[in-house]
């Protein structure tokens, strides 16, 4: 977001050309009879099974194409009436100069600059935004009309409007905006999970407040997780279709004119579009938007477990057959998970059927259900599937659901000293006095602990799923794990998650 006294640009936060269509002419290879074949296969009544037949086979059918599309004026046609320019303003401070403290303008004016409070200036954004319902909801993100004072929205025929606040949720970056019109120009909003990487895709915004511009490219990457954020929820399709400062808010579209994202983000290292920009999915937004215009409010499952991504070392340490889903790496308290039965070591494949890639997959598809709805689990515990019904809690806040837990962890010859974990040791470290294990205390900064991501103060509680409370348990349970990476459950500050350790 670029910013000076006066005004901003709403940027999609930074934390095609036309594809060519090549047709190919198949060249078919045509047996040519001579006429006396000919007429001996007439006079055999036209069968080739009779003996002295011709053969005639026809040319291998070969695949064609598609045509070559030459505009997508239709498409925008459609959709460009509903994609709206956002105005908004806030007052902010202004800063006051060094003349204050000046001694040369004190012995004239004394303390009066002092006492004088600084004046608040207006500071003006820019951002786009699309119109979801006829009767003046308009749908943009959060980040364009956040701390706005004002807020007006410009249709494309020249028309503007006050534009009242229904609600925001900041942790997907949306906000619904209620403009007093009717039967205004809307646009559709697609199935998001139904776009392919390769698509044709269609932004829609004004960019630096040029006017509404329409860029293309193509769908580059779904499910992406920028962490460019807030570290909210984050299942971004990606498209090189270039989106620059402005374009917040407004329409990625597909050929059919279908609404498939809302832009909401860039990555860049200047600011500018390099083609690496990131849409919230259409299917999202629909549930945020219902949400805030029922109720004005978000409200989202919590299933109760925190959980770190399934690593190639994870997965060899626990026998997986592949790298994915969720591993659990704590449980609360009281919580849906724990009175499901769930446990911390479990790796969590499938919710409601569906496969669960890694934690933000996990952490959005709970985050898409209702407090209070049921839901089945499939998980995997000492090899075998099971599977659990769980009744989900509810967020009290606006955080994520599962944030990933940090690194690694070793021990002796893997560059580490430990010493059995006293209840003085745990008090030092603020843990719970029901603590057991082993703390480290010491780290070569070359070993293989070190390498793991291990540090001082933290404490080995487990190896393999089995209490390690001595240095000899502890020597004994990595020399086990000879053909595969040893897996440590670490407590740090409170807070638990597991560690591969290889031995080399």
């Amino acid at each position: 977001m670029n910013t000076n006294a006066n005004q901003y640009h709403t940027s999609p936060r930074r934390w095609t050309t036309r594809g060519v269509t090549v047709s190919v002419a198949a060249i078919g290879v045509i047996a040519l009879l001579s006429t006396a074949a000919w007429r001996d296969l007439e006079a055999r009544g036209g069968h080739a099974d009779r003996p002295g037949a011709a053969t005639v086979q026809a040319p291998a059918a070969v695949p064609q194409a598609p045509p070559a599309v030459d505009s997508y004026a239709a498409v925008v046609d459609q959709v460009a009436p509903a994609v709206v320019t956002v105005r908004s303003e806030r007052k902010v401070a202004a800063r006051m100069t060094g003349f204050p403290d000046d001694p040369f303008f004190r012995q004239f004016f004394g303390d009066r600059f002092r006492q004088a409070q600084p004046k608040a200036v207006p500071q003006r954004g820019l951002g786009s935004g699309v119109v979801v319902e006829s009767d003046g909801y308009v749908l943009t993100n959060n980040h364009v009309v956040d701390g706005a004072e004002s807020i007006k929205v410009e249709l494309t025929d020249g028309r503007t409007f006050d534009a009242t606040l229904v609600g925001t949720d900041p942790p997907s970056d949306l906000a619904l905006l209620k403009v007093g019109a009717s039967a205004l120009p809307t646009a559709t909003l697609g199935d998001s999970d139904g776009v392919r990487v390769g698509d044709v895709a269609l932004a829609i915004g004004n960019p630096l407040g040029v006017g509404q511009t329409v860029t293309m490219g193509i769908v580059s990457a779904k499910g992406r997780a920028t962490g460019l954020g807030d570290g909210g929820y984050e299942d971004f399709i990606q498209t090189d279709a270039p989106i620059n400062q402005g374009n917040s808010g407004g329409a990625l579209v597909n050929t059919r004119g279908e609404v498939i994202g809302i832009n909401s983000q860039i990555l860049s290292p200047s600011g500018g579009n390099i083609g690496i920009g990131f849409s919230i999915p259409s299917n999202m937004a629909r549930q945020v938007m219902a949400q805030l215009r029922d109720h004005g409010t978000v409200r989202r499952a919590k299933l109760g477990v925190t959980v770190q991504p399934v690593t190639s070392d994870i997965a060899s340490s626990l026998g997986l057959g592949d790298v994915r889903g969720a591993l659990v790496n704590g449980v609360d308290e009281g919580g849906a998970a724990r009175k499901a039965g769930i446990e911390r070591g479990d790796v969590i494949k499938k919710l409601e059927g569906r496969e669960v890639e890694d934690t933000n997959s996990l952490r959005n598809q709970v985050a898409s259900m209702q407090p209070g709805s049921k839901a089945t689990v499939m998980l995997l515990r000492d090899g075998r599937e099971r599977q659990v019904d769980v009744t989900l809690g509810e967020l009290a806040s606006a955080q994520p659901v599962a944030p990933a837990g940090p690194g690694e962890t070793s021990g002796e010859r893997f560059g580490m000293a430990v010493r059995p974990l006293t209840p003085e040791i745990a008090r030092q470290l603020d843990l719970d006095p029901d603590t057991r294990g082993l703390v480290v205390t010491d780290i070569d900064p070359a070993g293989l602990a070190a390498d793991a991501g291990l540090q001082s103060g933290d404490v080995i509680e487990q190896v393999d799923g089995r209490p390690v409370t001595t240095t000899g348990a502890l020597r004994s349970a990595l020399e086990r794990a000879t053909d595969r990476p040893a897996l440590l459950l670490v407590n740090r500050g409170g807070s638990t998650f597991y560690v591969p350790l290889r031995a080399a």
